[in-house]
Order: structure tokens, then C-alpha cells, then sequence
């Protein structure tokens, strides 16, 4: 065994014992390491926000794109959302021993099933050092532990944070290993983690599709995917165009580096001409590269003509393809051609049209006149989430504390034998 999976093991057996400790204790205790972890963090303002300092600078010594800087960079403002979440968390139903089901058989059993921890949940992902916090968070409240792996940009802030996490759990007598951030990042340790079946119960990577790719083809544990997010607006015939215009600039300016950022732009050709000038002036006043097909460039100069690729590329920067369509139909179809099941709208007063596009769009979320940028788990209202599930077993869009619980069934009897 090498050294660094005799590391990586021994974190992770530490990890599951501390699962146990936290998923028989009370509601009560949990939620009290989540308050205690909230005010921890707000303390240890200063050191998290140096350490997030120095990453930065690491990060732009290394040329990294601003995509990736914005997504590394905390200040009061973010801090704070984490420190909120954290509480939000808090404040949710216990999911932990929720009865789903319960039914009596003729032959006297009764039977319930209810939801139980998954374990162990490790999670992988990249840049973004508030899903230390968050991914903490959910586990905690539902009943896990978990090991993270963070990126190596973010390796200082994202120790800073699990140190003030871990203040929280000591607070409530809770076992600090039940967080625990790996304070490595060598690529080795991904499959590690993944080699770790009867230790580690699920892997859930989130980042690009180079990390999603290593984590699938070399885990011998399951695995839920947060894919990427390429994402569309459509812009049906019977649109409020200014309606239109509002929602499309919001998906996609708002915040370009998320995954739920709208990638592209479907627009009728109905209303092409009297939509697209007016939004080319618009994205150019915020910034935003157009990319279009033969008729958008023709309606917005400033476009440049765009590629097969690009309409396949989570851009995660102020660009937007553009395309015209004949209809709903190609709208769909091009959407299932070119899209990652993430989220993607229909802007419409059309309601029969809007429940076909609904009906038809096989995404993890799907909207009819609201931004893309919704799908969130503080949005949905889940305080949080450890990810956005792009895969159809188990869990489905936003990650929240019910998609970080199984189930097992309870059956009662008074002396039955099956014959």
C-alpha cells in the first residue's frame, strides 16, 4: 500500500467511526454543532479571509481564468452566506428517522420505512471553498460524516474553514473526524478515496469534466455526479420579450462562473428580429461575447459566428451562444442534442406550449418564465446543497439533506414464521 493511501485510509476510517457517533446522536446535538459552527466561522473572519488572500494570489500567479478566481474568492459578504447557511441548515426538519411508508400485512407484520444516514459521504470538487461549509453542513444534519477533497487552488481557505467547522462540532461534543478535510491534494488521493469500499459509502465529485471522468472511471464505490451545466433559455414565439430580455440577462450575467448560468440562447424565429437587436446591445453594455448562427450574426454585429463546439461548452464566462429556431420542437431537440441535463427555461405566455417544453426537456430542472440561476439549494430552500445531481438514481438536481439519506425498512411482528 503506498503512502498516501495509508494516509487517505487511515482519515477515512477515522471519518466512519465519527459517522456513527453522528448518526445516533439527537436532533438537538446536530443542530446545535451547525450554530456553533456558524459563530465559529464569523470569529475566525480573519484568518479565513488571509488564507483565501493568499490562494489568490497563488491562483493569479498561475494565470488561472477569472471564471475560476471569482469562484475562489470569499470576502465579509460571501463568509457571512456561509455562516447563514450553516444556520439555515439548522433550522430544516430532521430527516433522520422520518417515516416514508408504513402498511400492515395480512399475516399481521407491520412494516415501515424509514429514512437512516447514508455513512460516509466523501465529496471531491474544485475552486469553490463554500462547499467545505456546505457540504459540511448537509452532512451533519442528516446524520453523516464525510471526508472532503478540495482543490489544490483553495487548499488554505478551504483548511481555514474545516478548522473553524470543527470548533463547532468540539462545541456540541460531537467527534471532529466526522468533517474531515484531506490537507492534500494530490490526484492519487481521488482514487484512493474511490478504492474505499466498506469505508467510503458514496463519492460525490463536483467540478469539470476531467474530475467527473477520473472519479467514474476509477471509484469502486457509487458515485452522483455534478456535471456540467450547460444550460439554455429559450425564447418561445409567445414571449413578454422584455420578460425575455430580463431573465436571459439575469441566467447569464448574474454570475457566468456557476453552473446554472444560462450557456445559450434558443429565440423563435417569430420574433427573432424584433428580440435580438435589442439584446446584442444589451449583453454588450455588461460585457457578454455572442456567439450566433447565420441569422443571429445577421441581427447582432457584434456576434461572431459560432462553432459546433461552442454550443457543447460550458463557457462559465460572459459568453452566449445564440441560435434561432423554426419552433418548440427544434428548440427541444436541440436542447437534447447539445445540452448536459442541468437546467434549462422556456420564456412563454403560452401555457400549452410551456407544459410540452416542460414535459419534453429531460433536465435535472426545468422552468418556465424564471432565470436558470434558481436552481440552487438555498433557492429551492434546502439551506444548502453538496451539489447539483445530474444523474437519475437516487438524487436529481440540487443535493440536499434528504438526498444524503437511504432508507431501511422496520417490521414488527408477534411471532410470524413464513411456511
Amino acid at each position: 500500500m503506498s503512502d498516501l493511501l495509508q494516509r487517505v485510509t487511515a482519515l477515512a476510517r477515522a471519518a466512519k467511526t465519527a459517522a456513527r457517533a453522528v448518526a445516533l446522536a439527537p436532533t438537538a446535538v446536530r443542530d446545535q454543532a451547525l450554530r456553533a459552527a456558524a459563530q465559529a466561522l464569523r470569529a475566525a473572519e480573519p484568518a479565513i479571509l488571509a488564507a483565501n488572500a493568499q490562494d489568490l494570489a497563488a491562483a493569479q500567479a498561475k494565470g488561472l481564468s477569472a471564471a475560476m478566481t471569482d469562484r475562489l474568492r470569499l470576502d465579509h459578504g460571501r463568509l457571512e452566506a456561509i455562516a447563514v447557511a450553516c444556520e439555515d441548515v439548522a433550522k430544516l426538519p430532521d430527516p433522520v428517522g422520518e417515516v416514508t411508508e408504513a402498511w400492515d400485512r395480512p399475516n399481521g407484520l407491520k412494516i415501515v420505512r424509514r429514512r437512516v444516514p447514508i455513512g460516509l459521504v466523501a465529496i471531491i470538487f474544485e475552486s469553490r471553498p463554500n462547499v467545505t461549509v456546505d457540504a459540511a453542513a448537509l452532512c451533519l444534519k442528516s446524520g453523516n460524516a464525510c471526508v472532503l477533497r478540495g482543490g489544490s487552488e483553495a487548499l488554505q481557505t478551504n483548511l481555514a474553514l474545516a478548522q473553524a467547522f470543527a470548533a463547532g462540532l468540539a462545541t456540541a461534543g460531537l467527534p471532529t473526524a466526522a468533517v474531515t478535510l484531506l490537507p492534500f491534494t494530490d490526484r492519487e488521493a481521488v482514487p484512493a478515496l474511490g478504492s474505499l469500499r466498506g469505508v467510503v459509502d458514496i463519492i460525490v465529485p463536483r467540478g469539470g469534466p476531467g474530475l467527473i471522468e477520473a472519479v467514474v472511471n476509477s471509484a469502486k464505490v457509487p458515485v452522483i455526479k455534478h456535471d456540467a451545466g450547460i444550460c439554455h433559455v429559450y425564447v418561445h414565439a409567445a414571449a413578454d420579450l422584455a420578460m425575455a430580455e430580463a431573465i436571459v440577462l439575469n441566467a447569464k450575467c448574474q454570475r457566468p462562473s456557476a453552473c446554472n448560468a444560462a450557456e445559450t440562447l434558443l429565440v423563435d424565429a417569430a420574433v427573432a428580429d424584433r428580440f435580438l437587436p435589442a439584446l446584442g446591445r444589451a449583453m454588450a453594455a455588461r460585457g457578454t461575447e455572442l456567439r450566433g448562427c447565420a441569422r443571429s450574426c445577421a441581427l447582432i454585429p457584434t456576434a461572431r459566428p459560432a462553432t459546433d463546439e461552442d454550443f457543447r461548452t460550458e463557457h462559465l464566462a460572459l459568453i452566449l451562444n445564440v441560435k434561432v429556431v423554426a419552433s418548440l420542437a427544434e428548440a427541444v431537440a436541440h436542447i437534447e442534442t447539445y445540452g448536459s441535463h442541468h437546467s434549462d427555461a422556456i420564456i412563454t405566455a403560452d401555457e400549452a406550449a410551456a407544459r410540452s417544453f416542460l414535459a419534453q426537456v429531460d433536465s435535472a430542472c426545468v422552468y418556465w418564465n424564471a432565470s436558470t440561476r434558481f436552481t440552487d439549494g438555498g433557492e429551492f430552500g434546502f439551506g444548502a446543497e453538496v451539489g447539483i445531481s445530474t444523474d437519475r438514481l437516487h438524487a436529481r438536481g440540487p443535493m440536499g439533506i434528504r438526498e444524503l439519506t437511504t432508507w431501511k425498512f422496520e417490521v414488527v411482528g408477534n411471532g410470524q414464521i413464513r411456511g
